[in-house]
């Protein structure tokens, strides 16, 4: 069989039932990776569902992954509400659900999943009106949400989490259609903030989303910040109003040196920073600057020699002195020199 080309062993495994192609990944860790080819799977039906719920989902699931049909050519909803029932009963350990490219307006509302919930990731989905607003009793308990690309939410759908008794952390990637008044109206205080926040992730290209949060009222018990796109700066406004804040990503952004120290100068609690492909633009050297050289600008480009693991040491030095208790990470970042 190991002479056999991959699109071979493919067609011929395409012949078997879903019960047979479980147990063929039990063979090798080839096969295994064959029986994975999504070639295999994209005739999924509602039908081929049911079986592997009704015969090899229990008890011990804990985390499900499911790739819905939105960029598929026959399209079409891929859950249905008795499914969702009997996934509930079949499953009552499952914790974590992730959906992907999956059209969920078939649901009336997300109080039809688990009630066992804690954690749910939505990425490249479609939602209908209401559907994050939970109808107690019987509501999933879900403390993490995860949007990412999901069009149709809107500012609607940001507010009537509010109603989520244990939400706790939220990410919110490349939502098109929250828009900065929306963002604000969802800052403590209100009757519609999200103030049981602890956890805050945005990471979109909009500059009004990061000047609404820059703008905001102030997160009262914000523990953990990310903020990431082409525009950071008004999101760092807020920085101050922070008091509690103990875990700060910033991602994906040009930022300057004396930016960073401005913001994190009143953070006496930060104990983690990160920086993830993060752009940092410093200022070019002059000919002012070279003749006062002399053996003190010859020590100090000798200590300043920027690494992969440490790209701009004079900024992690002035960190170090201004927040001691913070440890600092520098992922994929860069420096770029501002000659103007």
């Amino acid at each position: 069989m190991d002479c056999f080309p991959e699109n071979i062993l493919i067609e011929i495994l395409s012949y078997l039932s879903i019960r047979e192609l479980l147990r063929s990944a039990r063979v090798c860790k080839r096969w295994r990776q064959l029986v994975k080819d999504q070639r295999l799977w994209r005739n999924m039906t509602s039908r081929v569902l049911w079986v592997l719920l009704r015969q090899y989902l229990g008890r011990g699931l804990r985390y499900l992954r499911l790739r819905g049909l939105l960029l598929s050519a026959r399209a079409g909803a891929f859950l249905s509400e008795p499914w969702l029932q009997t996934l509930s009963s079949k499953c009552p350990r499952l914790c974590r659900l992730t959906l992907l490219h999956t059209d969920l307006r078939g649901l009336r509302s997300c109080s039809l999943l688990p009630h066992t919930l804690q954690v749910l990731e939505l990425r490249s989905c479609e939602v209908p009106p209401g559907f994050f607003t939970q109808n107690p009793p019987g509501s999933p308990d879900i403390e993490t949400l995860v949007l990412d690309n999901v069009p149709s939410f809107t500012n609607q759908h940001l507010q009537s989490l509010s109603s989520w008794a244990r939400l706790s952390r939220l990410e919110l990637r490349e939502l098109i259609r929250v828009t900065a008044a929306g963002l604000r109206a969802c800052a403590p205080p209100g009757p519609q903030a999200l103030a049981r926040l602890r956890h805050l992730e945005m990471d979109t290209g909009n500059r009004q989303q990061m000047a609404a949060l820059g703008l905001g009222e102030g997160w009262a018990g914000l523990e953990g910040l990310g903020l990431g796109g082409r525009e950071v700066s008004p999101g760092l406004l807020c920085l101050s109003r922070l008091p509690d804040l103990r875990w700060l990503r910033l991602r994906n952004c040009r930022l300057t040196e004396m930016m960073v120290l401005r913001s994190c100068r009143t953070l006496k609690e930060l104990h983690r920073l990160e920086f993830w492909q993060v752009e940092f633009v410093t200022e070019g050297r002059g000919g002012g600057e070279a003749e006062g050289g002399g053996e003190r600008e010859e020590g100090e480009r000798e200590r300043e020699e920027p690494s992969e693991n440490d790209p701009v040491p004079n900024l992690r030095r002035s960190l170090g002195t201004l927040l001691p208790k913070c440890s600092l990470l520098f992922t994929q970042c860069k420096v770029t020199e501002n000659t103007d």
